[in-house]
């Protein structure tokens, strides 16, 4: 899992925590799930692919299951378990957070940013029961999610929030697109050697690739970039969810700090929409599927001067296998 920007954990490039929770979103288990068709008692309003109106009566009493039911029905494929979802979301209250609020200093044109998750995962803005209800449900669908804040979050319920146990919570999704993505995937091809002054790159199949620091050189200025195995597929396109394994190390002392092999295989997140690091965005954006690409990128690009992350002032180096998008 890629944690957030602000994570104790090395190796951010998703941002935003919800303050709902606290830690886990709660469990993978189907035992607190009630019938997808279970009646709900919000009431939701608006088309899909526009922010939703949700109402719900001070006397409603939500279910102490996880309800889950079509506002409207898409015509796309049906959500499976383990698939990457790329969604908008809006909840009844401003702590569940909201796809559909502007992100300060984003720009007005740009595409908003969106959730991209796995199913049957934690999740970083989604509680999994919330992300997990969306089984079954068709690609182009608009689903209404609530139930009671311990039924849906439990003991993760973060107390700061001010949302007790009993309160009702709903969460109005439009599934935009879900595909499912081979964990193990890597980009195949003949690799092109480092350019003079970049790193060196040996990626052996199936383990994080060893990053060698020119040994005399000084880390680049500004963002450096190389394609070491092109690819032949569509054009990232800033808004979608990438799909990638990737590598980094530090340029000061060239140690790993993260792979995406150390965790599970490939990632996904949103691209070119301010959630992941600049440099990420910058040098991402355009590239095609089944590209390797070589970053160099300075802490202005990366997670600049804050002291709370252990990347801070450090000129980072990555190495990202494009596999798909959602």
């Amino acid at each position: 899992m890629i944690p957030t920007k602000t994570a104790r954990r090395v190796a951010a490039v998703l941002a935003v925590p919800a303050l709902l929770i606290t830690a886990a979103c709660g469990s993978d288990s189907k035992d607190d799930a009630a019938p997808k068709n279970s009646e709900p008692v919000a009431e939701v309003s608006g088309k899909f692919g526009a922010e939703p109106k949700i109402e719900i009566a001070k006397d409603a009493k939500v279910s102490d299951k996880v309800v889950a039911s079509d506002v409207s029905t898409g015509d796309g494929a049906e959500v499976k378990k383990g698939d990457i979802v790329r969604l908008d979301f809006a909840g009844n209250i401003e702590a569940l957070g909201s796809t559909w609020a502007q992100r300060q200093g984003a720009d007005p044109k740009a595409p908003r940013a969106q959730v991209v998750q796995e199913v049957g995962t934690q999740g970083q803005m989604l509680p999994t029961k919330v992300a997990d209800a969306l089984t079954g449900h068709k690609v182009g669908s608009r689903v209404q999610v609530e139930g009671t804040a311990e039924a849906i979050v439990g003991e993760q319920l973060n107390p700061q929030s001010g949302i007790k146990p009993t309160d009702p919570l709903v969460w109005v999704v439009d599934i935009v697109n879900a595909k499912k993505v081979d964990k193990k995937g890597e980009v195949k091809g003949d690799q092109a050697a480092s350019e003079a002054g970049m790193p060196e790159v040996k990626a052996a199949s199936q383990k994080a690739a060893t990053i060698t620091i020119p040994k005399g050189e000084k880390a680049p200025n500004d963002l450096k970039e190389q394609v070491l195995i092109k690819g032949d597929g569509a054009a990232v396109k800033a808004g979608e969810g990438l799909v990638v394994q990737y590598t980094g190390v530090k340029w000061e002392d060239g140690k790993k700090f993260d792979s995406s092999w150390d965790h599970g295989g490939a990632s996904a997140f949103p691209i070119g929409v301010g959630g992941v690091i600049q440099g990420w965005d910058k040098g991402l954006v355009g590239k095609n599927v089944g590209d390797r690409v070589l970053l160099t990128i300075p802490p202005n690009q990366a997670y600049g001067a804050d002291p709370s992350n252990q990347l801070a002032k450090n000129n980072l180096v990555f190495v990202v296998d494009i596999l798909g998008t959602v």
